[in-house]
């Protein structure tokens, strides 16, 4: 109604109007074409979803260097936001109204010539933050605070029976709990650490712990020192103090643990005890007969005489020391040995310090946690549970912890995955560290060949010095030697398998103290715990390496494979013989000797020429002083101290004959293969060459 209304209002005023200036306006000259109704285009809005094929593409978006910028940075400082040098700041800054030739390190940059400077390196910028992250919040568990002495009970003894290797350590502990353990010993020597718990006939109980003798095991010497109460040290009374006495005798002080030393084999016709106890006192171990305090009984124990003297000595320092413990609370332990079972999985053997270990306990070590599932004893029978000083194999870890790892009970499965997940963040953080170091450590290395490179032209102007180390870069780059593609070095990569962790780790140990990389590269490319399986094999294959196993085993499938690919597959029960291996193969890679072996040597008396063909021959008339010159070995003419020539002969004669060889005391004529000169008084030596085996350098120390 309201648009109806407006129409007639203003039809009303045209009415109104002039007649004259409406008749003007109507008017429509004769000539004028007629009116019609025409179409026009109009350009619209491009309708979402119309004519998407015909729509240009646009360039993808690059990542640009993000530089993080703040108020008044001076151009050095924006120069190493930007990563870049000096003198690009300058140059991102020409043709603006910014005075380049005025701008110094120390200069301060306006927040606009900042932005413009980034912007143009094709750059984009950030403000940087004022506030830090908040630092991530400690999760890590911790040994509980001393208990209330009221609280403690008496406890077993853990004993460790330290000394060298084949003192008869092993055999003291056999016969002591009445069982065979020498003979299941590969080599007759331990190469584990043994926790077993021994009874004796008055009642009392100990926890023995055998560490082994071998040099390579010198970090299960040092674990078995730390978990122990008393150490027991074994010295032969027939051989006396030896490299590995000593070194356990260091692993004792260090961990403060009293001593007792059982002279072994005292019913050889061989032994002297009274020497063993002269040799221990040059180490600071005096015994009581000597005026000292530390007891020494002297043992068989082959055939097992004086061991109850030995037990009650041990019982009788346990109660000295007064050892006691906390039964009750959270558990807390050491892992002494680790392993992968094929039916149990993961296995750790260790030593309870503190609380009562139960099936279903979730424990954590290292990186690593567990419920527990099962116990058992060093004779495989189950236990339900395990109190201080037990030695206990624990199965249900997650993964296989490292030996020497502190257990530690904790509440719930979700608080141990928070310890473990604290741990790794823990060690994630200092490798960063660490690498940041060495990053920081580079880049100063870079920034003083920097400076050092720019000292010289500091008094030119910034666009003389581009100019100046232009010129010189070109010149590097012209001169720049080819790179090498392939390695020329020799190389062998190792896949070292063990039993358990602490085969594993002292078998690195020993592979650490490699020197020889002049002579041959030695490069560890996997270790691990259990059977060689498929993924070693193609590992090997993959770095033509050799698999090197120690106390495991490889099935049919395995060997078939590794023989089908090539891979070198060495099975080991006693380690001397596994380093043997490794040394013997790193002497198969390099290359032989040569070495030259005297034949004979005769002196030059006359010279001659002779005529053959038309050229004139020098020839040597010589008498052999010693051995004799054969014509098939190779020649050296020295005259005075110098080697004038090397090689071969064209003719050897013995008067008018040709012959092969010329003994000492004749006379011969010989001519060389090539022009030489001789004069009388040189001396002729026939040698020849012949190829040694070469032996690594490297010596693991036994």
């Amino acid at each position: 109604m309201s648009v109806m209304s407006s129409v007639m209002r203003g039809a009303r005023r045209l009415v109104l109007a002039d007649p004259a200036l409406i008749s003007s306006f109507l008017s429509v000259p004769r000539s004028a074409p007629p009116l019609t109704c025409q179409s026009r285009k109009f350009a619209s809005k491009q309708v979402k979803g119309q004519r998407k094929d015909q729509k240009s593409k646009g360039k993808p978006k690059e990542d640009k260097q993000e530089v993080e910028i703040r108020q008044r940075m001076t151009v050095q400082a924006l120069a190493h936001a930007m990563n870049k040098d000096f003198d690009h700041v300058l140059e991102a800054l020409l043709n603006t109204t910014v005075d380049v030739d005025a701008l110094e390190p120390s200069s301060v940059l306006e927040e606009q010539w900042i932005k413009e400077a980034v912007t143009r390196s094709g750059m984009k910028f950030r403000w940087a933050k004022l506030s830090q992250n908040r630092e991530r919040e400690n999760r890590d568990a911790h040994r509980r605070p001393p208990a209330d002495p009221a609280l403690l009970k008496p406890r077993p003894p853990v004993v460790t029976i330290m000394g060298h290797v084949d003192h008869g350590k092993t055999t003291l502990l056999d016969s002591l709990r009445k069982s065979q353990i020498v003979s299941t010993e590969a080599g007759g020597i331990t190469q584990h650490i043994g926790a077993f718990l021994v009874q004796l006939p008055t009642g009392e109980r100990i926890t023995f712990l055998d560490t082994p003798g071998h040099a390579a095991f010198s970090s299960m010497r040092a674990r078995g020192a730390n978990a122990t109460d008393i150490v027991v040290l074994v010295v032969a009374a027939d051989d006396g103090v030896m490299n590995q006495t000593v070194e356990s005798i260091q692993h004792a002080r260090r961990a403060g643990v009293p001593i007792i030393v059982a002279v072994n084999k005292c019913d050889k016709s061989q032994a002297d005890p009274q020497r063993v106890k002269q040799e221990l006192l040059s180490h600071d171990v005096v015994c009581e007969e000597l005026g000292g305090d530390v007891q020494s009984i002297h043992v068989s124990a082959l055939k097992g005489d004086n061991l109850l003297a030995l037990a009650e000595a041990t019982v009788a320092l346990a109660e000295v020391l007064e050892l006691k413990a906390e039964q009750s609370g959270l558990v807390e332990g050491l892992i002494i040995e680790s392993r992968t079972d094929k039916g149990k999985g993961p296995v750790t053997t260790a030593v309870i310090q503190r609380g009562t270990l139960r099936r279903g306990c979730v424990l954590v070590a290292g990186k690593s946690w567990a419920k527990v599932r099962f116990l058992f004893d060093e004779n495989g029978k189950v236990m339900t549970e395990a109190g201080p000083s037990d030695a206990v194999e624990v199965v249900g870890w997650k993964e296989l912890p490292s030996a020497g790892e502190v257990i530690l009970e904790v509440e719930s499965e979700q608080r141990a995955r928070e310890v473990v997940e604290w741990r790794s963040y823990e060690e994630e953080q200092q490798k960063l560290e660490e690498e940041q170091r060495v990053i920081e450590v580079k880049q100063k290395q870079h920034l003083d060949e920097y400076r050092k490179e720019r000292a010289d032209l500091s008094h030119l102007s910034w666009r003389q010095r581009k100019s100046v180390l232009y010129r010189a870069n070109k010149t590097k780059f012209a001169m720049r030697p080819s790179e090498k593609v392939e390695r020329e070095e020799l190389l062998l990569p190792l896949v070292i398998k063990g039993d358990v962790d602490g085969s594993v780790e002292a078998i690195l140990k020993v592979l650490d103290s490699y020197d020889a990389q002049e002579q041959c590269q030695l490069e560890l490319v996997h270790f691990g715990i259990g059977d060689v399986s498929e993924n070693d094999v193609n590992l090997a294959e993959t770095f033509g390496g050799s698999i090197y196993g120690f106390n495991v085993t490889a099935n049919k499938s395995i060997q078939q494979l590794a023989e089908r690919k090539g891979v070198p597959l060495r099975l080991h029960r006693v380690i001397y013989k596994l380093i043997d291996g490794v040394k013997e193969e790193l002497s198969s890679k390099l290359q032989p000797l040569v070495t030259e072996n005297t034949v004979g040597e005769a002196t030059v008396l006359a010279v001659f020429d002779v005529t053959v063909g038309k050229k004139k021959v020098a020839v040597a008339g010589c008498r052999v002083q010693k051995g004799q010159l054969d014509r098939r070995h190779k020649f050296r003419l020295i005259r005075g101290q110098n080697a004038v020539w090397e090689g071969s002969l064209k003719q050897l004669k013995h008067h008018k004959d040709d012959v092969q060889t010329v003994r000492s005391g004749m006379e011969c004529g010989l001519s060389a293969d090539s022009d030489i000169e001789f004069t009388a008084g040189d001396v002729i030596v026939c040698f020849e060459e012949q190829e040694v085996p070469q032996v690594t350098s490297w010596d693991p120390g036994f």
